[in-house]
């Protein structure tokens, strides 16, 4: 069996740490350099000749470095780690970036998450390996090679069961927009598998035109329920904030929110703290601090097992179920 070896990007060594914790391997030395004119170099110190070798890296935008510098400092490493003589050279990428536009919903709109996925196929990457992509189809339909999509469910079921021992009240799953029903039923009967109880549904309605968001009407009951918010992503916050509202006018008792990745940007956890939202959960996909209601729910061990199974070739589909 070829050398499992595991890199990471500066900026994403926190999670790729845990992730080596997790399988127990250390991780491989690299060398990161910024040069003054902006540009920066990258090379495995580690010899890779003949390993199977994967690149642990969220791709977002943070104070430090945008989104587009991660992904092309990203790239190249992966051209760096074939050209060193890797065998095989697998992406993990917790968070994907430009998987949101995914189709064309004006004139001459771009298709970025295609283009996304010829830069990964043109610099030699094996497998792309993601966690709750926005549009599960899309992601598959984009990539020429291997993907493998990792649900956060799992880790919010063990989440939710814990915040709702000693609950005796109705509860429902909601989904913020109407895009989102499909994974909020997913969600829904897997918690009431895994609690023994029934679980209602409902949605908030939601529009966006220029970045505007209109709607707000809920569809379901709610009242004296314990309501949990399934989404994928927290950005601003006005979705999940305009379901909070939509709830508790419906008379919802408690009300959390479980997203796989939280953005946050600008003040949108401070927005959200106003809320009377008992918790604010998401993975550490993307880095973050817990405050106030923020709770974050560790996804190591579950990119690590994705990663154990590639490496031993399988079964690692069985976790996109």
């Amino acid at each position: 069996m070829r050398e499992l070896k595991l890199f990471s990007l500066d900026a994403g060594a926190a999670l790729a740490g845990r992730v080596a914790a997790a399988l127990g391997l250390p991780l491989a030395a690299h060398e990161e350099r910024d040069f003054v004119d902006g540009e920066h170099k990258l090379r495995p110190l580690d010899d890779v000749e003949g390993a199977d070798v994967y690149l642990v890296q969220s791709l977002y935008s943070d104070v430090d470095s945008s989104v587009d510098d991660k992904l092309v400092r990203l790239l190249f490493f992966i051209g760096a780690l074939r050209d060193a003589g890797a065998a095989r050279v697998s992406a993990v990428a917790p968070y994907l970036c430009y998987a949101r536009k995914d189709r064309r919903t004006k004139l001459h709109d771009p298709l970025s998450s295609r283009y996304l996925a010829g830069l990964f196929e043109a610099v030699g990457c094996d497998c792309a390996v993601t966690l709750d992509v926005h549009n599960l189809a899309a992601f598959e339909n984009a990539f020429r090679i291997r993907t493998l999509h990792l649900p956060a469910q799992p880790l919010f079921v063990d989440f939710a069961a814990r915040q709702l021992q000693g609950d005796h009240n109705p509860l429902v799953v909601a989904s913020p927009d109407v895009g989102g029903v499909k994974r909020a039923e997913a969600f829904r009967q897997a918690l009431g598998e895994r609690l023994g109880r029934e679980c209602g549904r409902a949605f908030v309605e939601k529009y966006r035109s220029g970045g505007e968001l209109s709607g707000g009407t809920l569809v379901g009951e709610v009242r004296g329920a314990t309501v949990l918010i399934v989404d994928d992503l927290i950005a601003g916050g006005s979705t999940i904030e305009r379901a909070v509202v939509a709830l508790q006018r419906g008379g919802a008792a408690r009300i959390l929110a479980l997203a796989s990745h939280g953005q946050f940007c600008g003040e949108a956890l401070a927005r959200l703290a106003q809320l009377p939202l008992e918790a604010v959960a998401v993975t550490n996909s993307l880095p973050q601090r817990a405050d106030g209601p923020l709770q974050v729910v560790d996804c190591a061990g579950l990119l690590a097992e994705a990663i154990r199974r590639l490496h031993e070739c399988g079964p690692a589909t069985r976790l996109s179920v």
